[in-house]
């Protein structure tokens, strides 16, 4: 016959917990509340970023007022064109033509107007209209009428929102809760970029040190709103800062030997002729050298982190060097590809520049020499060199907050 104490159906209930003497831990009951304390976090992190992206789009530039007085853009729709004075020379277009759009928004909605389209005899800027396009034209307003209407440019901002929201729609019905964060950390990214760093940039702030600020609270959003308030995520943070401080240091460091001046980059020289003779090209330039590379680097350091963190789940009486040694092992495996990367982003962007000078047969020596091209070397090695960093550093951090139990 059975004479054993029986327990109460709460003990039961609460994962059956051992007596204290038998000096087991419990589990069921403690877990519980560690897991929902976990989730509470991430919700409140997300909730926070997502007020901070709500405080960015409704901050000011400070750079609205120069947007000339009276001036209005506006989406139309041409409905005739005249190309009288417009003369061709081979693919280069010449002269003005004079476009016929109804207006489809804003104040002066269903007005018809007649807007110049010059020609500047670049293919890269030139544009030419047909009936029925769709064209952003920007209107001089005086004396409430329309004194003059420039057709800008083709409107695009429709196809984007689309595109933008199939993205956004894809990204979350596959990531689920993970997907809707980081739609809120690119948002994020791009306002800070847009809001932050670029009047900072026009009021003659250092690049330097206000990019890697604004880094370091961009890579926090995205590292920790994707893989959570977790020392996962904290590792991967501390390694993508101290790599990104690598990075920076080398490109600083060899920006002197290369012998590079900003005005490599496109339209760094209209900065000049646009009242901003103040700026300081090279150290823009510099800045966007580890800017570029910071996306790779948190995708490597979080890689490492998150298999670094496996092991330490499967194997919790993993030691810091056996995590350390995971960590590197991973990193070897994962550094190979990305440094290829960067060549190919890099590569892509300046292909029609590479065209020309195999075109013309310029011997590899000079296309090396050449600035396009020595920024863009600048550019692949130095930002390789904070990704080869990237992965020791998050290895050391990982093992070192993934040992600490």
């Amino acid at each position: 016959m059975f004479t054993g104490r029986m327990r109460p159906a709460h003990a039961i209930l609460r994962g059956c917990a051992p007596d204290q003497a038998s000096g087991a831990r419990p589990s069921f009951h403690r877990a519980m509340p560690i897991s929902i304390t976990a989730k509470k976090a991430d919700i409140v992190l997300t909730l926070a970023f997502a007020l901070l992206t709500g405080l960015l789009l409704l901050l000011p530039t400070g750079f609205e007022e120069r947007l000339p007085q009276g001036t209005l853009a506006v989406k139309a729709r041409v409905l005739s064109v005249d190309d009288a004075n417009v003369r061709q020379y081979g693919v280069v277009l010449e002269g003005d033509q004079r476009v016929e759009a109804r207006i489809l928004e804003g104040p002066r909605q269903g007005e018809t107007v007649w807007a110049d389209n010059p020609f500047l005899g670049k293919l890269e800027l030139d544009k030419q209209f047909k009936p029925g396009d769709e064209a952003l034209v920007a209107l001089t307003l005086s004396g409430g009428k329309v004194a003059s209407a420039v057709a800008q440019d083709h409107y695009r901002l429709g196809v984007q929102g689309w595109l933008m929201g199939l993205f956004a729609l894809f990204l979350a019905v596959y990531a689920g809760w993970s997907g809707v964060k980081a739609l809120l950390s690119f948002v994020f990214a791009a306002l800070a970029i847009w809001k932050v760093m670029v009047p900072l940039f026009l009021r003659g702030a250092d690049p330097v040190p206000v990019t890697l600020g604004v880094l370091a609270v961009l890579m926090a959003s995205v590292l920790f709103l994707v893989g959570g308030p977790n020392r996962k995520s904290l590792a991967a943070y501390l390694g993508s800062l101290l790599g990104v401080g690598a990075t920076c240091l080398m490109a600083l460091y060899f920006s002197e030997a290369f012998r590079l001046h900003g005005s490599v980059k496109a339209y760094a020289e209209t900065l000049f002729y646009s009242g901003y003779p103040h700026l300081n090209l090279t150290r823009i330039f510099l800045a966007t050298v580890f800017l570029g590379s910071s996306g790779a680097v948190m995708d490597l350091a979080m890689d490492v982190a998150a298999s670094m963190d496996e092991v330490a789940a499967h194997n919790p009486d993993a030691g810091f060097w056996k995590l350390l040694t995971s960590g590197l092992r991973v990193g070897r495996v994962v550094v190979g590809t990305m440094t290829t990367t960067l060549l190919l982003a890099y590569s892509g962007g300046s292909m029609a520049l590479l065209m020309v000078f195999m075109a013309q047969g310029v011997p590899m020596a000079n296309v090396f020499n050449m600035n396009h091209v020595a920024a863009e070397v600048l550019n692949t090695l130095v930002g390789s060199f904070g990704l080869v960093l990237v992965a020791p550093f998050t290895a050391l951090s990982g093992a070192w907050l993934l040992s600490r139990r």
